[in-house]
């Protein structure tokens, strides 16, 4: 664990305060209310930036970066409270993309499986795409291609904060796929994962910084909030989660890069991520709003823009009960003799 904590924090403080700034000043002026289409403007200067591909080859016309800089993206825009599909763009998308050779262009794109008839839903930010990588199964094997938008049938719908979560159904009869293996299928199965599971940390991390200023600030009776016993409860309560959380996705993140997405357990690692951070949340939402009251919930406070949004993605990929299901059958499958080697690293 030390040297993939090591990796974590040699992201180049540069980039982190160039994402910084171009978040900061865009969050000034887009105060994120009401349901969020993709940023058309926004999106070119994160293109000029080098921000769109920032994981993918340069070979492919990427940046070159490694997940840990894609994570650092990513929480960055969480943390400032900018919604936009980076990571199912380049994280995702794209790479499946770049996977299987396909060649890739400008254009803006999310991904989705489809079932065996031809339908996908919740799918990021499908109606404000230009191009959808759809997967769907073949017998025994996977179809991918890379579809324009006016192909498929798209059905606009939101999540708890207003992102783009569509309805996308096709004739997979019609469509015309690349082989892809079961294997890859899984990576982006557990890639998806993965991210939600940073996005959900950035915004407990958001929560606990919320709510610790509210209570330094607020005075009642006399004193700071934070000075009364349950109030700290509280608040350590939300640190402790996050903290959980944070290192249990930092643990399943230091395991794909580590392993270029082919270690043994990273489904496990990633299945507890997942509920960690899930449960988490629970926490978080419960005792920020708690610590806050009333005022927590106004437009004019910006705990509920982490706590809806945490509560939103928790939920995307997978559900908590799906990855505590996912780690109870690990657990279970290695018996008391393995228990030890399965979760020690």
């Amino acid at each position: 664990m030390t040297d993939s904590a090591s990796n974590a924090a040699d992201v180049d403080p540069d980039l982190v305060t160039m994402i910084d700034a171009v978040f900061a000043n865009y969050r000034e002026s887009h105060p994120p209310t009401g349901s969020i289409a993709r940023d058309a403007e926004l999106w070119l200067s994160l293109d000029q930036l080098g921000l769109l591909r920032l994981s993918g080859s340069e070979r492919s016309g990427g940046s070159g970066a490694d997940w840990y800089e894609s994570a650092a993206l990513i929480t960055a825009a969480v943390r400032h409270g900018v919604r936009i599909p980076l990571a199912e763009h380049d994280m995702l998308a794209c790479w499946l993309l770049e996977a299987v050779g396909a060649p890739i262009d400008q254009a803006a794109r999310t991904v989705c499986v489809l079932d065996t008839a031809g339908n996908a839903t919740a799918v990021p930010w499908a109606s404000t795409a230009e191009r959808i990588v759809v997967v769907w199964p073949d017998g025994q094997r996977y179809l991918m291609t890379d579809a324009d938008c006016t192909d498929l049938r798209i059905v606009p719908g939101t999540n708890l904060i207003g992102e783009p979560r569509d309805s996308v159904s096709a004739d997979i009869g019609s469509l015309t796929g690349t082989a892809v293996s079961a294997e890859l299928v899984e990576q982006l199965r557990l890639k998806s994962a993965l991210v939600r599971s940073i996005q959900v940390c950035a915004a407990l991390d958001s929560i606990l910084e919320l709510t610790v200023d509210y209570a330094s600030s607020r005075v009642q009776f006399g004193r700071p909030l934070s000075k009364f016993q349950a109030i700290q409860h509280l608040i350590s309560d939300i640190a402790t989660e996050a903290a959980l959380a944070r290192a249990a996705t930092e643990a399943a993140l230091a395991a794909a890069v580590e392993s270029d997405w082919s270690a043994a357990k990273l489904g496990f690692f990633v299945a507890v991520a997942r509920s960690c951070a899930g449960h988490a949340a629970s926490v978080a939402v419960r005792n920020g709003h708690q610590a806050l009251g009333a005022i927590g919930t106004t437009i004019e406070h910006r705990l509920h823009e982490y706590t809806r949004a945490a509560l939103a993605w928790r939920s995307e990929f997978g559900s908590v009960r799906h990855w505590d299901e996912e780690v109870t059958r690990a657990a279970l499958g290695a018996g008391s003799a393995g228990l030890w080697g399965l979760i020690a690293d």
